[in-house]
């Protein structure tokens, strides 16, 4: 199932998109860019291979030397973390037309994630220099 492209769009349906998931697996970013970028928290699945669908022109956002995100800019739902190489995208779950079919399993910069909230899942911690260490050892640590 992790092989079949799924859709997706914005809320105003300005934005559709496809993606090929690279698991059914739903982690999510407490680091305070992505905080202020989605309201809450970043709840994403890395993605292979996403096609904005004919007439659809997101909005970019710079937000790093090596990173950018992805918007409406109708109306401002957030799409997409990426990174400007292509060598990876992180796709909002909840922007995917079925969110159920990916289980939520770890949680990233989790030296960042306020006290006010917290998930009663079991899944996976990791901090922001963990996450630096793993993915990208040779980048600044001031998040994307």
């Amino acid at each position: 199932m992790a092989d079949e492209r799924l859709q997706g769009g914005c809320l105003c349906g300005a934005v559709r998109f496809s993606a090929l998931p690279e698991t059914r697996e739903m982690g999510v970013c407490h680091c305070s860019m992505c905080r202020r970028w989605s309201g809450g928290i970043f709840m994403a699945v890395a993605c292979n291979d996403v096609a904005m669908a004919e007439g659809s022109v997101p909005g970019v956002y710079g937000s790093s030397e090596y990173g950018e995100r992805v918007f409406c800019e109708r109306c401002g739902s957030s799409l997409m973390w990426r990174m400007r190489d292509g060598s990876h995208s992180s796709v909002s779950a909840q922007a995917f037309d079925d969110p159920t079919v990916f289980t939520f399993t770890s949680e990233i910069f989790i030296d960042e994630k306020p006290d006010n909230y917290s998930f009663a899942d079991s899944t996976q911690k990791m901090t922001g220099a963990e996450v630096f260490a793993l993915f990208a050892p040779k980048q600044d640590p001031q998040h994307g």
